[in-house]
Protein backbone atom coordinates (compact mmCIF):
# COMPACT_ATOMS: atom_id res chain seq x y z
CA UNK A 1 0.00 0.00 0.00
CA UNK A 2 1.29 3.44 -0.96
CA UNK A 3 2.62 5.39 2.07
CA UNK A 4 1.07 2.90 4.44
CA UNK A 5 3.15 1.41 7.25
CA UNK A 6 1.65 -1.42 9.24
CA UNK A 7 2.91 -1.97 12.72
CA UNK A 8 1.34 -5.09 14.17
CA UNK A 9 1.47 -5.86 17.84
CA UNK A 10 1.70 -2.20 18.84
CA UNK A 11 2.12 -2.03 22.62
CA UNK A 12 2.26 1.38 24.16
CA UNK A 13 3.47 2.20 27.68
CA UNK A 14 1.04 2.99 30.50
CA UNK A 15 1.31 5.90 32.90
CA UNK A 16 0.65 8.94 30.72
CA UNK A 17 -0.30 11.00 33.75
CA UNK A 18 3.32 11.03 34.91
CA UNK A 19 4.68 12.48 31.70
CA UNK A 20 5.95 16.04 31.56
CA UNK A 21 3.28 18.73 31.31
CA UNK A 22 3.34 21.22 28.47
CA UNK A 23 3.43 24.98 28.86
CA UNK A 24 -0.30 25.56 28.31
CA UNK A 25 -1.60 27.92 30.99
CA UNK A 26 -5.29 27.82 30.06
CA UNK A 27 -7.52 28.12 33.12
CA UNK A 28 -8.64 24.71 34.34
CA UNK A 29 -12.29 24.07 33.50
CA UNK A 30 -12.30 20.27 33.61
CA UNK A 31 -14.24 18.44 36.28
CA UNK A 32 -13.70 14.70 36.42
CA UNK A 33 -16.95 12.80 36.10
CA UNK A 34 -17.07 9.32 37.59
CA UNK A 35 -19.12 6.43 36.20
CA UNK A 36 -22.60 6.20 37.73
CA UNK A 37 -23.26 3.76 40.57
CA UNK A 38 -23.39 0.20 39.31
CA UNK A 39 -20.84 0.87 36.59
CA UNK A 40 -17.74 -1.24 35.95
CA UNK A 41 -15.48 -1.94 38.91
CA UNK A 42 -12.11 -0.29 39.42
CA UNK A 43 -10.45 -3.58 38.50
CA UNK A 44 -12.25 -3.53 35.15
CA UNK A 45 -11.35 0.14 34.75
CA UNK A 46 -7.65 -0.69 34.60
CA UNK A 47 -8.17 -2.73 31.45
CA UNK A 48 -9.20 0.19 29.26
CA UNK A 49 -9.05 3.38 31.30
CA UNK A 50 -5.67 4.66 30.16
CA UNK A 51 -5.62 6.85 27.05
CA UNK A 52 -2.02 5.82 26.39
CA UNK A 53 -2.79 2.11 25.90
CA UNK A 54 -4.00 0.02 23.00
CA UNK A 55 -5.49 -3.24 24.21
CA UNK A 56 -4.78 -4.96 20.90
CA UNK A 57 -2.73 -4.65 17.75
CA UNK A 58 -3.65 -1.83 15.36
CA UNK A 59 -2.79 -1.11 11.74
CA UNK A 60 -1.09 2.27 11.61
CA UNK A 61 -0.91 4.60 8.62
CA UNK A 62 1.65 7.36 8.24
CA UNK A 63 1.01 9.89 5.48
CA UNK A 64 -1.58 12.19 3.98
CA UNK A 65 -5.33 11.60 4.12
CA UNK A 66 -8.49 13.40 3.11
CA UNK A 67 -12.00 13.37 4.48
CA UNK A 68 -15.17 14.49 2.77
CA UNK A 69 -18.81 14.66 3.80
CA UNK A 70 -20.08 12.13 1.25
CA UNK A 71 -17.95 9.06 0.64
CA UNK A 72 -16.87 9.24 -3.04
CA UNK A 73 -17.76 6.50 -5.49
CA UNK A 74 -15.42 3.54 -5.81
CA UNK A 75 -14.50 4.78 -9.28
CA UNK A 76 -13.54 8.20 -7.88
CA UNK A 77 -11.43 6.51 -5.21
CA UNK A 78 -9.69 4.52 -7.93
CA UNK A 79 -8.99 7.69 -9.90
CA UNK A 80 -7.69 9.45 -6.80
CA UNK A 81 -4.95 6.89 -6.49
CA UNK A 82 -3.14 9.41 -8.70
CA UNK A 83 -3.02 11.81 -5.71
CA UNK A 84 -0.55 11.78 -2.82
CA UNK A 85 -3.27 10.70 -0.38
CA UNK A 86 -3.23 7.21 1.04
CA UNK A 87 -6.16 7.22 3.49
CA UNK A 88 -9.74 8.51 3.58
CA UNK A 89 -12.00 9.60 6.41
CA UNK A 90 -15.58 8.30 6.12
CA UNK A 91 -18.60 9.39 8.17
CA UNK A 92 -20.11 6.04 9.03
CA UNK A 93 -22.66 6.96 11.70
CA UNK A 94 -24.09 9.34 14.28
CA UNK A 95 -27.13 11.60 14.46
CA UNK A 96 -25.01 14.70 13.93
CA UNK A 97 -23.66 13.79 10.48
CA UNK A 98 -23.99 16.53 7.87
CA UNK A 99 -24.42 13.83 5.19
CA UNK A 100 -26.55 11.11 6.83
CA UNK A 101 -27.56 9.55 3.51
CA UNK A 102 -24.34 8.02 2.25
CA UNK A 103 -24.87 7.03 -1.38
CA UNK A 104 -21.80 4.85 -1.73
CA UNK A 105 -20.67 3.86 1.77
CA UNK A 106 -21.28 0.15 2.35
CA UNK A 107 -19.46 -3.03 3.31
CA UNK A 108 -18.68 -3.65 -0.37
CA UNK A 109 -17.39 -0.08 -0.84
CA UNK A 110 -15.06 -0.43 2.13
CA UNK A 111 -13.76 -3.75 0.86
CA UNK A 112 -13.20 -2.22 -2.56
CA UNK A 113 -11.19 0.79 -1.35
CA UNK A 114 -9.25 -1.42 1.05
CA UNK A 115 -8.25 -3.66 -1.86
CA UNK A 116 -7.12 -0.56 -3.76
CA UNK A 117 -4.72 0.16 -0.88
CA UNK A 118 -6.57 2.97 0.89
CA UNK A 119 -6.49 3.25 4.66
CA UNK A 120 -9.88 4.05 6.23
CA UNK A 121 -10.51 6.44 9.13
CA UNK A 122 -14.07 5.79 10.40
CA UNK A 123 -15.72 8.94 11.85
CA UNK A 124 -18.84 8.97 14.06
CA UNK A 125 -20.64 12.31 14.45
CA UNK A 126 -22.93 11.81 17.42
CA UNK A 127 -24.49 14.22 19.89
CA UNK A 128 -22.61 17.47 20.28
CA UNK A 129 -21.55 19.50 23.29
CA UNK A 130 -24.31 21.47 25.06
CA UNK A 131 -22.29 24.61 24.25
CA UNK A 132 -21.43 23.68 20.66
CA UNK A 133 -20.61 26.73 18.56
CA UNK A 134 -22.00 25.72 15.15
CA UNK A 135 -25.61 26.70 14.59
CA UNK A 136 -26.29 23.65 12.46
CA UNK A 137 -25.43 21.37 15.41
CA UNK A 138 -27.71 22.97 18.01
CA UNK A 139 -30.44 20.39 17.40
CA UNK A 140 -28.18 17.45 18.32
CA UNK A 141 -26.79 18.64 21.65
CA UNK A 142 -26.09 16.27 24.54
CA UNK A 143 -29.07 15.91 26.87
CA UNK A 144 -29.56 15.74 30.63
CA UNK A 145 -27.82 12.36 31.17
CA UNK A 146 -24.51 12.60 29.27
CA UNK A 147 -23.03 9.37 30.64
CA UNK A 148 -26.03 7.27 29.65
CA UNK A 149 -26.24 9.00 26.28
CA UNK A 150 -22.54 8.52 25.59
CA UNK A 151 -22.81 4.84 26.45
CA UNK A 152 -25.79 4.41 24.16
CA UNK A 153 -24.14 6.20 21.25
CA UNK A 154 -20.90 4.32 21.78
CA UNK A 155 -22.89 1.12 21.39
CA UNK A 156 -24.49 2.50 18.25
CA UNK A 157 -21.06 3.33 16.82
CA UNK A 158 -19.92 -0.26 17.42
CA UNK A 159 -23.08 -1.67 15.85
CA UNK A 160 -22.74 0.53 12.77
CA UNK A 161 -19.05 -0.33 12.43
CA UNK A 162 -19.73 -4.06 12.69
CA UNK A 163 -22.45 -3.76 10.06
CA UNK A 164 -19.90 -2.29 7.66
CA UNK A 165 -17.33 -4.99 8.33
CA UNK A 166 -15.06 -2.76 10.43
CA UNK A 167 -13.42 -5.23 12.79
CA UNK A 168 -12.38 -4.92 16.43
CA UNK A 169 -8.89 -3.46 16.91
CA UNK A 170 -9.98 -0.69 14.53
CA UNK A 171 -10.21 2.96 15.58
CA UNK A 172 -13.59 4.70 15.70
CA UNK A 173 -13.22 8.49 15.76
CA UNK A 174 -15.80 10.55 17.67
CA UNK A 175 -16.36 13.94 16.01
CA UNK A 176 -17.05 16.67 18.60
CA UNK A 177 -17.27 20.04 16.88
CA UNK A 178 -15.91 23.20 18.49
CA UNK A 179 -17.51 24.11 21.83
CA UNK A 180 -17.02 26.66 24.60
CA UNK A 181 -15.01 24.49 26.97
CA UNK A 182 -14.45 27.43 29.33
CA UNK A 183 -18.04 26.96 30.53
CA UNK A 184 -17.56 24.58 33.44
CA UNK A 185 -20.95 22.85 33.48
CA UNK A 186 -20.81 22.34 29.73
CA UNK A 187 -17.23 21.04 29.90
CA UNK A 188 -18.25 18.59 32.64
CA UNK A 189 -21.18 17.18 30.65
CA UNK A 190 -19.19 17.00 27.42
CA UNK A 191 -16.35 15.15 29.12
CA UNK A 192 -18.80 12.72 30.74
CA UNK A 193 -20.33 11.94 27.34
CA UNK A 194 -16.93 11.45 25.70
CA UNK A 195 -15.67 9.21 28.49
CA UNK A 196 -18.78 7.03 28.40
CA UNK A 197 -18.54 6.75 24.60
CA UNK A 198 -14.89 5.74 24.88
CA UNK A 199 -15.57 3.17 27.57
CA UNK A 200 -18.34 1.53 25.57
CA UNK A 201 -16.28 1.45 22.36
CA UNK A 202 -13.30 -0.04 24.21
CA UNK A 203 -15.47 -2.68 25.87
CA UNK A 204 -16.18 -4.12 22.41
CA UNK A 205 -12.51 -4.21 21.43
CA UNK A 206 -12.38 -1.04 19.33
CA UNK A 207 -9.95 1.88 19.75
CA UNK A 208 -11.70 5.18 20.60
CA UNK A 209 -10.39 8.24 18.81
CA UNK A 210 -11.44 11.87 19.17
CA UNK A 211 -11.72 14.69 16.62
CA UNK A 212 -12.20 18.34 17.56
CA UNK A 213 -10.80 21.83 17.20
CA UNK A 214 -7.30 22.12 18.67
CA UNK A 215 -8.28 25.08 20.82
CA UNK A 216 -11.55 23.54 21.98
CA UNK A 217 -12.15 19.83 22.51
CA UNK A 218 -8.52 18.83 22.02
CA UNK A 219 -7.26 21.33 24.59
CA UNK A 220 -10.03 20.14 26.93
CA UNK A 221 -8.98 16.49 26.58
CA UNK A 222 -5.37 17.38 27.30
CA UNK A 223 -6.42 19.23 30.44
CA UNK A 224 -8.27 16.10 31.54
CA UNK A 225 -5.22 13.97 30.76
CA UNK A 226 -3.00 16.13 32.95
CA UNK A 227 -5.52 15.82 35.77
CA UNK A 228 -5.41 12.02 35.55
CA UNK A 229 -8.96 11.54 34.26
CA UNK A 230 -9.68 8.01 33.04
CA UNK A 231 -11.49 6.78 29.91
CA UNK A 232 -9.98 9.39 27.61
CA UNK A 233 -9.56 8.87 23.85
CA UNK A 234 -6.67 6.72 22.65
CA UNK A 235 -6.06 8.71 19.46
CA UNK A 236 -6.25 12.49 18.99
CA UNK A 237 -7.36 14.10 15.70
CA UNK A 238 -6.94 17.86 15.99
CA UNK A 239 -8.11 20.54 13.59
CA UNK A 240 -5.80 23.51 13.20
CA UNK A 241 -6.24 24.95 9.74
CA UNK A 242 -3.98 27.14 7.64
CA UNK A 243 -0.82 25.75 9.18
CA UNK A 244 1.84 23.37 7.92
CA UNK A 245 0.93 19.69 8.37
CA UNK A 246 2.55 18.53 11.61
CA UNK A 247 1.39 15.78 13.94
CA UNK A 248 4.02 16.45 16.61
CA UNK A 249 4.09 20.20 17.19
CA UNK A 250 0.50 20.95 18.27
CA UNK A 251 0.66 23.51 21.13
CA UNK A 252 -2.66 22.38 22.66
CA UNK A 253 -1.18 18.95 23.41
CA UNK A 254 1.58 17.97 25.77
CA UNK A 255 4.72 17.04 23.86
CA UNK A 256 4.56 13.39 24.83
CA UNK A 257 0.77 13.08 24.95
CA UNK A 258 -0.90 10.72 22.49
CA UNK A 259 2.45 9.47 21.22
CA UNK A 260 3.63 7.59 19.26
CA UNK A 261 1.40 6.80 16.25
CA UNK A 262 -1.73 8.33 17.79
CA UNK A 263 -2.18 11.75 16.22
CA UNK A 264 -3.86 13.23 13.16
CA UNK A 265 -3.58 16.88 12.12
CA UNK A 266 -6.37 18.31 9.98
CA UNK A 267 -4.50 21.27 8.52
CA UNK A 268 -6.89 22.59 5.84
CA UNK A 269 -10.61 22.42 5.21
CA UNK A 270 -13.16 22.89 2.45
CA UNK A 271 -10.61 22.84 -0.35
CA UNK A 272 -11.28 21.52 -3.84
CA UNK A 273 -8.86 19.17 -5.56
CA UNK A 274 -8.92 17.30 -8.84
CA UNK A 275 -7.14 14.01 -9.44
CA UNK A 276 -7.62 11.44 -12.16
CA UNK A 277 -10.29 13.61 -13.76
CA UNK A 278 -12.47 13.76 -10.61
CA UNK A 279 -13.02 16.88 -8.47
CA UNK A 280 -13.89 16.56 -4.77
CA UNK A 281 -14.16 19.09 -1.93
CA UNK A 282 -12.15 17.79 1.01
CA UNK A 283 -10.38 18.46 4.28
CA UNK A 284 -6.65 17.72 4.31
CA UNK A 285 -4.99 15.67 7.05
CA UNK A 286 -1.57 14.44 8.05
CA UNK A 287 -1.87 11.07 9.77
CA UNK A 288 0.30 9.07 12.15
CA UNK A 289 -2.43 6.91 13.64
CA UNK A 290 -4.45 3.67 13.40
CA UNK A 291 -6.70 2.89 10.45
CA UNK A 292 -9.52 0.39 10.21
CA UNK A 293 -9.13 -3.35 9.77
CA UNK A 294 -11.84 -4.58 7.40
CA UNK A 295 -13.36 -8.05 7.40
Amino acid sequence: MRQRNLFLGLALALGLATLAMDTDTTTNTTTQADPPPGGPSSQTDSVWADANAFDRAADTYNGRAFDTCQAPSADSMRRWLASDYGAVGVYFGGRGRACPNQTHLSRDWLQSVDEMGWGVLPVYVGSQSPCVVARNKQHVRIGSDPWKQGTREGGDAVEKAQGLGIEPESPLYLDMESYRQERKACARDTLSFVRAWNREVRSHGYVPGFYSSANSGVRHMDQARREGVKDLPSVMWFARWNTAPDTDGEPALGRDAWQPNRRIHQYAGNVTERHGGRTITIDRNMVDAPVATLG
